[in-house]
C-alpha cells in the first residue's frame, strides 16, 4: 500500500465517517484516494479555517473525533485558530496536514511550513512522519490521543513523498503503547468517601459544572446527585445543557455575565462541588474573593488543572462519570433547607430581564427569549462570540447535553457558522441554529456556500446592530464612550465625536444580507419589527434547509448582569 491508501484506511480503521478539509499540491496523493472512497463523506469547505471549526462542531455535538484534512504552507496555518479553539475547550480533533518533501524540509522550500512548532502550544500533541512504517502506528496514537483523557486536538503532519511511498508490510495497530501517558479514570476511593461526608456536613453546599461532566456523559449523574442531596446547581458557559435550565435547582450561570443568584452562591457557599471545570478567569472574578468561606472539591480528570487556579481542599482525579457514579453509592439524601430557600428567593427577586419596547429597534435578547417556543427542544444552538453569545447563554433553556456549542476558552470570532455545519452534518435529523452578530458572521462568511451545497439544515439568526458589540459595550462603560474602531455603519468608520445616533451614523449597512444570502441560493430575511420576529421564526423552522435572518436590533443594548474584569462577583453592575 501507498502512504496515501494507509491514511484512508487508518481513517476507516478509526471509524470515521466524515471529513473536512481543502485541498491542495501535497495532499493530492490523499485526494486521489478519497476519488474512490465510498464509505467516508468529505465536505469541502471555502476556508481551512472553515474546515477545523466545521469538524470541531460535528465532534461536539457527536461525541465523535473530528477530522480535516489541509494542504501544507498556508492551507496548514490557516487551521491554527480552529486548533487553539479546540485546544481551549477539550474537543477532539484530528488535523492531517500535507508537508513538503522530507529532503526539502528545512530549505524554505515553496509552501513549507513547521506545523510541529507552530501547534505545539496549541496542541494535545503533534506529528511529523518521517518513515513511511511510522504512519500506521502515528495514525493509530492520533486518534486515541485525541478521544482519550481530557480530550484535544493532535495535529499530524505528513510529508508528500510519505503518501507516495511504498509501506511493504501494513498492518493497522490493535491498541497502543505510550508509557508516559496512562490517563486516571477511576478516582480514588477514599478521596470520593470524603466528598460524600462533606456533602453530609455542609449547611450551604453548591454544584458548580462544567464542559468536563458533558465530555464524559456523566450528566445523568450530576443530575440524579443534585436530586439526592438537593444541591443548587451552577453551570459553566461550557457546561450549559447538562443540567435542565429549568430545573428548580438550576440557579444560571456565574461569572462575569452571570445571574445574580449563580454569582451569589459562589460567594456566600460553604461547600463548592466543582466538576469537569477550570475556575476560568470570566466566571471566578477576584480570586481572592471567590468562594473564600468554602471548603473545596474538585473532580477533574486532568490534574494538571487540580489547585491551578483555586486550591483544592479534596482533590478528585478521574472521568467525571465514573467518579460520580461511585459518589452516588456514597451520598446520602438531603432535605431542602434555608440555604435552598436563600438561593431560590434570590433566583426569583433578580431574575435575568430586558426592555421589551422596540422604539430603538428589536430588543436582541427578545430574539433569543422566542426561541425557547419556536424552536424543537432538542436544537443545536450555536454561537459566535460577542454580546449575542451572552444572551443566548442567559436566555435560551438548555435542556440536554451537547446543543450549545460556542468558543468559550478562546472566545472565537467566525466560530459559529462553520461549526453548525459540522452538526448539521453529524446531526442531520435536528435543526441548528446559528446566532450571531453582523461582525462575527463576516470572519467566515465564505462557507455560505458549504451550507447550500450540502443543504444543510441551518438557521442563522444575526443581530445586527452595526457594531463590535461588546468591545463598544466595553468602550460604553469603562472607555467614555470613545467608540474608537466598533462602528461598522460607515464607509471611513467612526469619526473622532461619533456617539452612535442616527445623526452621526446614517443609514448605511455592509453588506445587505438578505443579498448576500440569496446570492449562495439560501432563503434571506430582514426583520426590523418586533412583531415580525416570531412570524419569520415560526417560517423558517417549517422547512428543512439553510436559511438566514438578519434582525435590526438595538444598537446600544448592553449585556447585563455584568462584573467588571478583575472584581469580584458581588459588585454587579446590574444595568438599569
Amino acid at each position: 500500500m501507498k502512504g496515501a491508501e494507509v491514511v484512508i484506511d487508518s481513517l476507516r480503521k478509526e471509524g470515521v465517517k466524515v471529513i473536512f478539509g481543502y485541498p491542495g499540491g501535497a495532499v493530492i496523493p490523499i485526494f486521489d484516494e478519497l476519488y474512490e472512497v465510498e464509505d467516508i463523506r468529505f465536505v469541502l469547505a471555502r476556508h481551512e479555517q472553515g474546515a477545523v471549526h466545521a469538524a470541531d462542531g460535528y465532534a461536539r455535538s457527536t461525541g465523535k473525533v473530528g477530522v480535516c484534512i489541509v494542504t501544507s504552507g498556508p492551507g496548514a496555518t490557516n487551521t491554527i485558530t480552529g486548533i487553539a479553539t479546540a485546544k481551549m475547550d477539550s474537543v477532539p480533533l484530528v488535523v492531517i496536514s500535507g508537508q513538503v518533501k522530507r529532503e526539502l524540509i528545512g530549505s524554505d522550500a515553496f509552501q513549507e511550513t513547521d506545523m510541529v512548532g507552530l501547534t505545539r502550544p496549541i496542541t494535545k500533541h503533534n506529528y511529523l512522519v518521517q518513515r513511511i512504517e511510522e504512519l500506521p502506528v502515528i495514525m493509530k496514537e492520533a486518534f486515541y490521543i485525541a478521544r482519550s483523557g481530557r480530550p484535544g486536538p493532535v495535529s499530524v503532519d505528513i510529508p508528500v513523498d510519505i503518501t507516495l511511498s511504498d509501506i511493504k508490510e501494513y498492518d493497522y495497530p490493535s491498541e497502543v503503547n505510550l508509557p508516559g501517558y496512562k490517563p486516571v479514570y477511576e478516582g480514588n476511593v477514599k478521596q470520593i468517601r470524603k466528598v460524600a461526608e462533606e456533602i453530609k456536613k455542609a449547611e450551604r453546599p453548591l454544584l458548580y459544572i462544567g464542559g468536563g461532566v458533558i465530555i464524559s456523559g456523566g450528566c445523568k449523574e450530576i443530575r440524579e446527585l443534585a436530586k439526592i442531596a438537593n444541591i443548587p446547581v451552577v453551570s459553566t458557559l461550557m457546561g450549559l445543557g447538562c443540567f435542565d435550565s429549568t430545573h428548580e435547582l438550576f440557579l444560571g450561570m456565574p461569572g462575569m455575565h452571570g445571574t445574580y443568584a449563580a454569582n451569589h452562591a459562589l460567594i456566600e457557599c460553604d461547600l463548592l462541588i466543582a466538576v469537569g471545570v477550570r475556575f476560568d478567569d470570566r466566571v471566578t472574578g477576584n480570586l481572592k474573593a471567590f468562594a473564600k468561606d468554602a471548603k473545596i472539591i474538585h473532580i477533574d480528570i486532568d490534574p494538571a488543572e487540580i489547585s491551578k487556579n483555586v486550591k483544592a481542599h479534596v482533590p478528585v482525579v478521574g472521568d467525571a462519570k465514573r467518579v460520580l457514579s461511585k459518589l452516588l453509592e456514597y451520598v446520602e439524601p438531603r432535605r431542602k433547607n434555608w440555604w435552598n430557600d436563600t438561593v431560590s428567593s434570590w433566583k426569583k427577586r433578580y431574575p435575568l430581564s430586558y426592555d421589551h419596547k422596540d422604539a430603538d429597534g428589536i430588543p436582541p435578547q427578545y430574539v433569543i427569549d422566542l426561541l425557547n417556543e419556536v424552536a424543537p427542544e432538542d436544537s443545536i444552538i450555536v454561537t459566535d462570540v460577542g454580546q449575542h453569545q451572552m444572551w443566548a447563554a442567559q436566555l435560551y433553556r438548555y435542556r440536554y447535553p451537547r446543543t450549545l456549542l460556542t468558543s468559550g476558552g478562546l472566545g472565537t470570532m467566525g466560530y459559529g457558522f462553520p461549526a453548525a455545519i459540522g452538526a448539521a452534518i453529524g446531526n442531520p435529523d435536528k435543526t441548528v441554529i446559528v446566532i450571531s452578530g453582523d461582525g462575527s458572521i463576516q470572519m467566515n462568511i465564505q462557507e455560505f456556500a458549504t451550507a447550500h451545497l450540502n443543504d444543510v439544515n441551518v438557521k442563522v439568526l444575526i443581530m445586527n446592530n452595526a457594531y463590535l458589540g461588546m468591545v463598544r459595550q466595553w468602550q460604553d462603560l469603562f472607555w467614555n464612550k470613545r467608540y474608537a474602531a466598533t462602528c461598522l455603519k460607515r464607509r471611513d468608520g467612526c469619526p473622532p465625536k461619533c456617539d452612535g445616533s442616527e445623526v452621526s451614523c446614517p443609514e448605511y449597512y455592509c453588506p445587505d444580507f438578505v443579498k448576500l444570502a440569496e446570492s449562495y441560493f439560501i432563503k434571506g430575511y430582514r426583520v426590523r419589527k418586533t412583531e415580525e420576529v416570531k412570524p419569520i421564526l415560526e417560517k423558517i423552522m417549517s422547512y428543512k434547509g439553510p436559511a438566514v435572518v438578519e434582525f435590526v436590533v438595538r444598537r446600544e443594548e448592553n449585556v447585563f448582569p455584568m462584573v467588571p474584569a478583575g472584581k469580584s462577583l458581588d459588585e454587579m453592575l446590574l444595568g438599569s
